[in-house]
């Protein structure tokens, strides 16, 4: 403020030198031309006021909105880590058990499927590499709904309201069982197609017991 001050009266003394104004001079003026003169420095100083009232006033709106965007800065950024922590209730939610069992059925039935393919002796090896791609592929997008779900649990790892994390979890659900029962409809009509190879061959073996010689 003061460093202001000091300019403004910097300002003033160069106004009167401008005009040419000292005590000395001013004496020879005549009276009408000094009163002309004295209301141009009055003029000018009312203009210096004004810079530095509208200065003081910048320098405080300045602080002001400065303290209100910090504030607000803070109160977003209170909000936004709020956004990374996790209610009971999210983690209470009922279909993230049900998103579990479904992963953990995707797994175990898959592995029980396939052993069965495998060991009957009915499939080929194309066929068995293509059933096997067929779960590979099934599992590894099951592995992601359970690596999204683990990211919707996880505090501090995703900024998302409660109601935002528990409509990820019905998706990541929806998701889940669908796959789920993709590879129940898939084991079915593999299964069928074992049981019914199955069929021919003990067809086959028992009309060779018939003719045997």
């Amino acid at each position: 403020m003061r460093s202001i001050k000091a300019l403004m009266a910097g300002l003033f003394c160069l106004a009167l030198s401008a005009l040419n104004v000292s005590p000395a001079k001013a004496q020879s003026f005549e009276i009408q031309q000094l009163l002309l003169d004295v209301a141009k420095l009055a003029q000018f100083k009312s203009i210096l006021n004004e810079m530095y009232d509208g200065y003081t006033i910048l320098t405080k709106g300045y602080g002001t909105v400065k303290n209100l965007t910090q504030g607000n800065f803070n109160l977003h950024e209170v909000f936004l880590d709020g956004l990374l922590q996790v209610s009971p209730e999210v983690r209470k939610y009922a279909r993230v058990a049900d998103i579990i069992a479904d992963e953990s059925n995707i797994l175990s039935e898959y592995k029980k499927a396939y052993s069965r393919f495998r060991n009957s002796g009915r499939f080929s090896v194309s066929e068995l590499d293509y059933i096997s791609n067929i779960y590979e592929r099934l599992t590894s997008a099951a592995l992601h709904n359970a690596a999204d779900l683990a990211d919707v649990l996880t505090a501090s790892k995703l900024r998302m309201s409660d109601d935002e994390r528990l409509s990820a979890i019905d998706r990541i659900y929806l998701d889940t069982n669908d796959k789920l029962q993709f590879l129940r409809s898939f084991n079915s009509r593999t299964g069928i197609l074992q049981a019914q190879r199955q069929k021919q061959v003990n067809e086959t073996q028992t009309l060779q017991n018939l003719y045997k010689p």
